[in-house]
């Protein structure tokens, strides 16, 4: 397992995926902080007030992107020069393999939340909103858990989707149904509906105790039946590569 994440983050040096990590969540705290600048009349929950605005573009469409860009970027070289054939035929286990990505995935997102966490703690202490509430690290986190049954999905996906941008256009589609899902009180089926509970984005009410267990059970439920198909898939299908 070692080896095949120090692999991963090999195929990741000269990459300019670090770009895309930054620019996404850069630009939705830009967004959120020029609507709560011009709101401020109607806005009057400081640093709550402001998470509602930067976190309703990032949390429920630019996260989601992100993902499935970094699940793309990952499979990407196997897909060239038929490497998924070389790699299957490797003494590597197709679990190792699949892990690998996941957890490689996984930083990078976590590193992409850190830096929103930042940015969003600059832009309310630039606004001068007081204590920062700690609380709001609490749902970085759970965002990040959250994520990371969006990432074992889409990791299946552009595993098999040999076009890079089909499984981000998958993603964009599956928000729309998060967002239903959500409205139709659903969501804790659903990882993208997930996602918009464990970051507040659209209700920064605390969680009951059942909500909260949920929350947990369901998405690593979520991630295992992602991961356990695509391994599964992966062993008993030929892989095609351009």
């Amino acid at each position: 397992m070692k080896r095949s994440i120090s692999a991963e983050w090999l195929k990741l040096r000269h990459s300019r995926i670090g770009i895309v990590l930054a620019v996404l969540p850069v630009i939705s705290l830009l967004i959120g902080c020029a609507n709560y600048y011009f709101n401020r009349g109607v806005l009057h929950n400081g640093w709550y007030s402001l998470w509602t605005q930067v976190i309703l573009f990032y949390g429920e469409f630019f996260l989601p992107i992100l993902i499935a860009i970094c699940c793309a970027y990952v499979c990407r070289l196997e897909h060239l020069n038929r490497n998924w054939n070389m790699m299957m035929t490797t003494p590597v286990s197709v679990a190792s393999v699949f892990f690998a990505k996941l957890i490689v995935v996984s930083i990078l997102i976590l590193v992409a939340q850190s830096l929103f966490m930042g940015l969003y703690w600059l832009a309310g202490t630039l606004f001068s909103l007081g204590t920062f509430p700690v609380e709001t690290i609490g749902w970085m986190l759970r965002g990040w858990y959250a994520s990371l049954s969006i990432t074992a999905l889409q990791l299946g996906l552009s595993v098999r989707i040999r076009s890079f941008a089909t499984p981000i256009g998958i993603s964009l589609f599956a928000v729309f149904i998060g967002l239903g899902m959500y409205t139709a009180k659903l969501g804790i089926f659903f990882p993208f509906s997930l996602l918009t509970i464990g970051m507040s984005v659209l209700n920064q009410d605390k969680l009951t105790d059942v909500q909260n267990v949920l929350f947990w059970v369901v998405n690593m439920v979520l991630i295992l039946i992602f991961a356990l198909l695509s391994i599964r898939r992966l062993k008993n299908q030929d892989m095609v590569s351009s």
